[in-house]
Order: structure tokens, then sequence, then C-alpha cells
């Protein structure tokens, strides 16, 4: 963590309306936290450059350094839990985590399981791919073929995507990024649909395999953090800090790091 985003962090503390432990009423997860002075998130630690493993098997990423930063605030210990895409919101709901803070996009049909702060990143559909006339797509009715077999990560909106703009085309739902990656180098995939973000890096880190993606989005998606709909309380405290945070630059900073800069590509594995 750079010397700058801790003074943000430090700064912040400032700024946050409410500690966890000064809080007179709390609901279900709120209290848990207050009880167990720990904050649990889930992430899938496989959606660079929002949450990663380093070689080192170091969690680190946008959503790791904003988790820590909340985590901070709370003045409690931090706790990922690392699960694949598809379980977070079942994971969210049955309490093993307090929130979901791992790439995920906020839809109408998730916002009907879960309560969205944020967003805290504008982000959009992209793909993957070998193909190069498949890399000018600028829509989904131009992959929408009986030909092509597409990979998206499981319960993502990325599937939903394709079953909807792309019935025409065979998905296969994947638990993690590599999986689809490994398909399409082998053939067994024309392309993986994914986050903007997480193709473009994809092509950074292996430049010499041949693969490309789009200039620009297929979509424009919020992403934002998801919370039990039920905790008000809870929601309104991660609410007022990451006001603040935005405010006072954290956010910023964050998405210059590790959306803008590329320093952080060596400590991949």
């Amino acid at each position: 963590m750079s010397g700058l985003f801790r003074r943000l962090i430090l700064t912040s503390l400032t700024l946050a309306c409410l500690s966890v432990t000064g809080l007179a009423q709390a609901g279900e997860t709120l209290q848990r936290v207050i009880d167990f002075k720990t904050l649990k998130v889930g992430m899938t630690a496989d959606q660079p450059p929002l949450n990663m493993l380093s070689r080192d098997k170091n969690l680190m990423g946008f959503d790791v350094d904003l988790a820590k930063a909340l985590a901070n605030a709370m003045r409690v210990k931090l706790e990922i839990k690392v699960m694949p895409f598809g379980d977070l919101m079942s994971s969210l709901d049955n309490g093993t985590i307090d929130m979901v803070i791992s790439g995920m996009a906020i839809t109408p049909e998730r916002s009907e399981e879960a309560a969205f702060v944020g967003p805290y990143m504008m982000s959009g559909k992209s793909l993957l791919t070998k193909d190069s006339v498949l890399a000018k797509v600028s829509g989904s009715d131009e992959f929408n073929r009986g030909d092509l077999t597409l990979t998206a990560l499981k319960n993502s909106t990325s599937a939903s995507f394709v079953r909807e703009g792309a019935p025409e085309a065979t998905l296969i739902e994947v638990e993690h990024y590599d999986e689809a990656v490994k398909m399409i180098l082998e053939g067994d995939a024309d392309g993986m649909v994914a986050d903007m973000p997480v193709c473009r890096l994809t092509v950074l880190r292996f430049p010499d395999l041949g693969l490309v993606t789009l200039d620009k989005p297929l979509t424009v998606e919020p992403i934002g953090i998801a919370l039990d709909k039920d905790d008000r309380e809870f929601f309104n405290l991660v609410d007022n800090y990451l006001e603040a945070y935005t405010r006072i630059g954290v956010v910023a900073q964050l998405r210059k790091q590790w959306l803008e800069d590329k320093e952080w590509l060596a400590a991949l594995p």
C-alpha cells in the first residue's frame, strides 16, 4: 500500500461519521461485525485487476484495497473469504460473509436479493478472443451464431449477456477466468465474454499468445458493494464510508493504481 494511500486512509477516518463500536442500534450484519470485531468480505481472487493472487499467494487488487479501507474505517479486522463468483450471493444471504466486493455489477435481478452501495466504478462487457473478426464486433447480434462457442463466468452478468444477446451461440459457464482463457488457447471456445478490465489485463499478461479484445465495451455496467438488504443500519454505515473515500480521493487513487498504472503486473504469477 503506497504512502499516499495510507495518508488518505488516515484522513478518511476523520470524515467518516461513526465507527461500528459507537452505534446505538444495529441490524443483524452490523451486530455481527460489532460482536466479532471482524468484517468478512467475499470475493473470487481471480478477477484482475479487481482481486487476484500474487505469485506469493497474497491477495491484491482494487477490491482488496477497498475492503481494507472499509475495515480500517470501522476499526475492525478484515477477513476475506475467497469463493467462486456463483457462490457469493448465497454466502451473503446465509451470513457466511458480511458483504461482497468482487466486481459485481448492480442489476435489477441482484437488487431483489441484496442492497448495493455505490457504484464505486463503471465497467462494461467485452470479448476476449484470438479471432480478428470477432475482435471487431460492436454488438452481441454479431456473435449470435450457431457455429460459435463462448465462455463466461458462472452466474455472472456476462453469462446472462450471452444467453440473452446471443442465444444461437453455445455458452459454456466456468468457475474461474483462467479456465476460460485456457479454452480459448486450446481451441475449445471462440471467445470469453467478461468485463473489459479483465479482458484488457489478460491481453497485457499474455502478449505473445495472440489474444485480442474490443476497443470499446459492448455495455455500460455500474459496479457496487452488495450487502444484506434487511440491514439498513449497516447499509448507511458503508454508504457513508464509501462517500467519504470518494470525496477525499481514495477511490480515485485506487483507480489510478490498479486500472491505469501497470507496475503491479510484475507481482502476478
